[in-house]
């Protein structure tokens, strides 16, 4: 699949890097071809295509958002998706590792707020980038679960199939506003990892019988 990315910090590059070596293609929406992100994702990975904004959007089969919460409205705004998979990568975290919206709202829908004509999922939220450049836990026979939601069955789908590819096991945690715990599960983990020393190479698994 062509894959768009706006934001190729830490989560949008380990998401990107692993899914090139996947085989999809890979474009990095932004409007600086000559920034700093820009210049060092392509020195890391030169496979990736850089295109505006908008051209990366319609480019692409699937969107991702991966650039810090307090910048997504800014953003979306002008952009057009027109039904298109937007996935959410994105955690409003307040001071004190709160939840930057006092749990009110999810930031998933205030993203669909914003994007209004995507379809959005939120994925890839609920654990540290080092998950997400390797999420190999073979020794243990047991593949992490990456939890997601969203409105739309099909774009879920399309996540769900992404996330094998990264190795990951997903289970569809129901509709849009069920971000707004999956966003408190980022709190906790950050708050294990980044607040209180915890090694950031753990995840949650799903185990049924």
């Amino acid at each position: 699949m062509k894959l768009a990315f706006i934001g190729i910090g830490n989560v949008g590059f380990s998401l990107a890097n692993n899914l090139q070596k996947k085989g999809h293609d890979i474009i990095i929406a932004h409007s600086d071809p000559e920034s700093n992100s820009i210049v060092n994702a392509l020195q890391k990975n030169n496979h990736f295509k850089v295109m505006l904004p908008q051209q990366a959007v319609d480019a692409s089969d699937i969107v991702f958002l991966a650039v810090p919460f307090n910048a997504n409205e800014e953003a979306l705004q002008t952009l057009q998706f027109t039904g298109k998979t937007l996935i959410d990568c994105t955690n409003p975290v307040g001071s004190g590792i709160t939840h930057g919206l006092e749990s009110k709202i999810s930031g998933a829908e205030k993203v669909q707020e914003w994007a209004k004509d995507a379809e959005v999922v939120k994925a890839y939220t609920i654990y540290g980038f080092e998950n997400l450049e390797d999420s190999n836990f073979s020794d243990y026979n047991v593949k992490p679960v990456m939890l997601i939601a969203g409105n739309d069955s099909r774009s879920k789908d399309r996540v769900a199939t992404l996330n094998t590819d990264l190795g990951f096991e997903t289970l569809d945690v129901g509709d849009l506003s069920q971000s707004l715990h999956l966003e408190h599960m980022t709190l906790l983990w950050i708050n294990i990892v980044r607040a209180n020393g915890h090694h950031p190479n753990f995840t949650w698994a799903y185990l049924e019988k």
